[in-house]
């Protein structure tokens, strides 16, 4: 008898495995869309609730939605569902962050137009969007490629530039080969690759636009403390994001051939007291004032110094924020000091970050346990 069951029980489960798939979700489907298509219709009531804006972020519509875009949006929606069912006047806006690279290359690859590419993505993921049931104001949608909107991005940017807050300079990115693009820091995994692309991402040096964010920092910082309703995780993030450190700019010059122009040097340090101490410049591998000393680095010690700095930017940011305290070379230059004229050697230290201050420190001893280990190891003074 038992083995009649299971006899039975195998024929069945043979028989649901050959089954042919059940479509009886289709009218549940159409019936429920067709519901939220009269919703969307239907006017907003002006009123005077408490207002709630639910922002997530604009997709990139340089191809179809995936799996990530349905979570993202899912959560979106449920809070902006959420609080209209509290009573709270709901803004929750869709857009295209239409412009960028990834979009054109993508466009290039399949011959076409990447303005034809990007407006038929758009449609595409639209639809998508509305068949997931995931309720947008889609009479606020904008996108970014369109010039009723980008022209207010330009007036923003002109009116930042005419006083002063954007400007261009030499810096090192984040470079995808893949996309050809410049990525975040976000945008890069643990192991060095690109979000996107899956490529190893690489350390490029590129003319680039900033914004003086950092003229802001102290009513930035000030500020987090009215975010009540924030999360401290996310508020300490914003603050080591900001990094509001107080010091001084201490200014050596690079000691070069009498017929060489003077290199200045410039120093940021919290201790300003310890200057007199100073017995080596140290300087971050991947900073653009390397670039400037790298054609008067003498020809012992050029091959090492390329090796290193070829070897630092190769580095995950995991790795390089370990920090190795006495991983450096020797440049086989020399600073002098601004006030008793000695001339101090100039190394590149793995441990001395480029974002941070000036991306050169001055080496003291005998106030800073980093540089006591990174002296020791290099035997110096």
């Amino acid at each position: 008898m038992l083995r009649c069951r299971l006899r039975g029980s195998i024929a069945a489960r043979r028989s649901f495995a050959t089954a042919a798939p059940s479509r009886a979700w289709e009218p549940i489907e159409a019936k429920w869309q067709k519901r939220w298509v009269q919703q969307e219709l239907q006017p907003p009531s002006p009123n005077k609730k408490e207002p709630f804006y639910c922002l997530s972020m604009f997709p990139y519509p340089s191809g179809q939605l995936h799996i990530g875009h349905v979570r993202v949006y899912t959560i979106s929606d449920c809070m902006a569902r959420l609080k209209r069912m509290q009573g709270y006047n709901v803004l929750h806006p869709m857009g295209w962050d239409a412009f960028g690279l990834p979009a054109e290359n993508a466009a290039i690859e399949r011959g076409i137009s990447p303005a034809d590419w990007t407006v038929a993505n758009i449609a595409q993921a639209k639809e998508q969007l509305k068949a997931l049931g995931i309720r947008f104001d889609w009479d606020r949608e904008v996108t970014t490629c369109a010039p009723d909107y980008y022209k207010w991005t330009q007036w923003i940017f002109l009116q930042m530039f005419n006083k002063g807050l954007a400007y261009r300079k030499e810096a090192l990115v984040n470079w995808d080969p893949v996309d050809k693009t410049v990525l975040a820091n976000e945008q890069v995994d643990a192991e060095g690759r690109s979000w996107r692309s899956g490529a190893i991402v690489e350390q490029r040096s590129l003319n680039q636009w900033f914004l003086r964010i950092t003229k802001y920092g102290d009513r930035l910082l000030d500020d987090l403390d009215k975010l009540t309703k924030w999360p401290d995780a996310v508020k300490r993030m914003q603050s080591s994001w900001i990094g509001r450190s107080e010091g001084s700019q201490v200014e050596f010059q690079v000691v070069l051939d009498a017929d060489a122009k003077a290199i200045p040097l410039t120093v940021f340090t919290t201790r300003v007291d310890t200057v007199f101490g100073v017995s080596f410049v140290s300087m971050a591998p991947d900073s653009v004032e390397v670039e400037n000393l790298l054609a008067h680095v003498p020809a012992t010690q050029r091959t090492a110094v390329d090796a290193y700095v070829a070897k630092v930017r190769a580095m995950s940011k995991d790795d390089r924020g370990k920090g190795d305290t006495t991983a450096g070379v020797f440049t086989g230059l020399y600073a002098r000091h601004p006030l008793t004229g000695r001339q101090v050697p100039i190394y590149l230290a793995e441990y001395v970050l480029a974002h941070y201050g000036t991306g050169v420190v001055m080496g003291v001893p005998a106030h800073d346990t980093r540089d006591l280990a990174f002296a020791r190891h290099h035997n110096l003074e």
